[in-house]
Parts: C-alpha cells; sequence; structure tokens
C-alpha cells in the first residue's frame, strides 16, 4: 500500500487526527504499508502549522520525497506547489507501478484528478 499525504493530511496529523495517526503507525509498523510526504507540501504544511515539517519528516515510517527535476517540471504545471508535488507523487513509477493513494482530509480538491483519494475526515 502506498500513500502520499496531501497538505491537508499533514494538517490534520498534526491536529491529532486519529485515521492519520493510524496511517502513520501502520506505515511504520507493518510491512508493505508506504507513507510518502513530498517536500512541497511539507513546506507548505509547515507554513500553516509550524512545526509540522519537521514532527513528521522525524517519524520512522514517512519517507520526504524529493523534488527531483520531474517533480520539478510537474510543479511548474500546476497551481500550487503542493497539490502538484503530492500529484506527480501519486501517479505510477517503476517502484509504484499501480501509483499511490492521496490521503487528505479535503477530498473534494481531488475531483476530477488523475489520483485515487483516501479520505481522513472522521
Amino acid at each position: 500500500m502506498h500513500i502520499v499525504l496531501d497538505e491537508s493530511a499533514m494538517a490534520a496529523a498534526g491536529a491529532g487526527n486519529v485515521l492519520a495517526s493510524r496511517l502513520i503507525h501502520r506505515a511504520h509498523a507493518e510491512a508493505g504499508w508506504f507513507l510518502y510526504a513530498p517536500t512541497c507540501v511539507l513546506v507548505e504544511a509547515d507554513r500553516a502549522r509550524p512545526g509540522t515539517a519537521e514532527h513528521l519528516a522525524a517519524l520512522p515510517g514517512i519517507t520526504v520525497l524529493d523534488l527531483d527535476l520531474p517533480a520539478a517540471l510537474a510543479v511548474a504545471r500546476q497551481r500550487t506547489w503542493a497539490d502538484a508535488h503530492t500529484e506527480h507523487a501519486a501517479q505510477p513509477t517503476p517502484e509504484r507501478p499501480d501509483g499511490a493513494i492521496v490521503a487528505t482530509a479535503l477530498p473534494g480538491q481531488w475531483e476530477g484528478r488523475p489520483v485515487r483519494v483516501l479520505d481522513l475526515t472522521p
């Protein structure tokens, strides 16, 4: 299971959202569960809630995704850097042939976009 946290999921995790906490725990404790934090999303989440980026990046079950050239090109074409990096990270890759699911507390913002969504709203 490959899951990418969007900005709202990171904020939800920082605010104690139970579903976000369970995802983080599973990624740390269970084989086959992978949780990703795109760099651009960490920046935006930290701007909204200072300390979020440092906290999430320190968790052992979360892999921080760098802004490499393909991601930078995707970011340049989108409305916001955070959404663009999330969408790019959710696309299929050799390591994730089926892509990844976007965990979000705002599922409506992903309607009509080429991603699968995991709704974290309680």
